[in-house]
């Protein structure tokens, strides 16, 4: 075999794929056919030189091209802003709406627990003596007392941050737990409803409901959704374990799971703007009226976000779940 014939016969091949290569943009589906062919073309060129025309440098030459043209191939596609607020605007609207009939009963459900265990405290002593002192249960709902001060008693932005994860922690572990069929879910959200009930009733009985209200609603609205919001997401990982569907029990997981780490990481910008208002807003000299206001209109945007987008967004055949082409392959299975 002559060395120039075969270079003459085959370097706009070997041109052409390292044009592709080098190329920054996305490849459209004609160039990355064409990728894969060159590529496969070249391997094999630098295959029968390697054994019958052993030209060093057009063999380093190849075998970098070869190694670059490998890579471009196989790969893994590089997140890109384009992502991102593809995420945002259609991904985790698409998935809190579609899962919406878990966490909307969630919500209200849990709403009605807090409600009964804060009426069940503020109308029986004997259980607001099991709680704590009277002396402790007075300095607590006094004026002034622990649970005004509790927002006001540290620096804002450090409060924040340490609201923000706390919040961020007991959503990841309904989003984690879901898995062992969400009843560690159900544990995280009484803990939380019981902590709301006791001041609840407590305040209530000390006549002072409006204050703690007028300190709650302010971020309790946004930052309680997103507890809901992550019980539902974990309740639902929990019964695809029971129930996959048509799907096989390892697909539906993957396909869930994928879903409640989208979840997780769109709930923690939404637990940052509830920990900010929480920070900055509920324990600031505006009047009661106000800081509802700003709590109430936070907690109906994200409502309206995840109602246009999210619907907007399923109505494409959207789920929340990543790309397709993101996804590992599976293979069809008879039912």
């Amino acid at each position: 075999m002559d060395l120039d014939v075969f270079v003459t016969a085959h370097h706009q091949e070997w041109n052409r794929l390292e044009e592709l290569v080098r190329r920054k943009r996305r490849l459209s589906g004609s160039e990355a056919d064409e990728l894969v062919v060159l590529y496969q073309r070249t391997t094999t060129h630098l295959s029968l030189l390697q054994s019958s025309l052993p030209d060093p440098a057009l063999i380093t030459r190849l075998t970098s091209l070869v190694a670059r043209a490998r890579s471009k191939v196989t790969s893994a596609r590089k997140a890109s802003w384009r992502d991102t607020a593809r995420f945002f605007t259609v991904s985790f609207p698409a998935a809190v709406y579609r899962l919406r009939y878990w966490w909307i009963p969630t919500a209200l459900i849990s709403t009605a627990v807090a409600a009964l265990i804060a009426v069940w405290v503020a109308n029986n002593p004997e259980v607001q003596a099991a709680i704590a002192a009277p002396e402790q249960i007075r300095e607590m709902t006094r004026p002034g007392g622990e649970y005004e001060t509790y927002y006001s008693s540290h620096p804002a932005a450090s409060f924040a941050a340490q609201v923000w994860t706390n919040n961020a922690q007991a959503v990841a572990l309904c989003l984690v737990l879901g898995a062992f069929l969400g009843i560690p879910v159900l544990w995280v959200l009484f803990q939380n409803l019981l902590n709301i009930g006791l001041g609840l009733g407590l305040m209530s009985s000390a006549n002072r409901l409006d204050t703690f209200l007028g300190l709650l609603i302010p971020h309790g609205l946004l930052e309680l959704t997103a507890v809901f919001v992550a019980a539902g997401v974990g309740l639902r990982l929990g019964w695809t374990v029971i129930d996959p569907g048509p799907r096989t029990r390892r697909a539906a997981l993957a396909q869930e799971g994928r879903t409640a780490l989208g979840v997780a990481m769109g709930l923690a910008l939404v637990l940052f703007v509830s920990g900010a208002i929480e920070g900055f807003v509920t324990p600031s000299g505006l009047p009661t009226w106000a800081r509802i206001a700003i709590g109430v209109a936070a907690e109906l945007a994200f409502l309206a976000y995840v109602y246009v987008l999210g619907r907007r967004a399923t109505r494409t055949g959207d789920t929340g779940d990543i790309d397709t082409a993101d996804r590992d392959a599976v293979i069809p299975t008879a039912a």
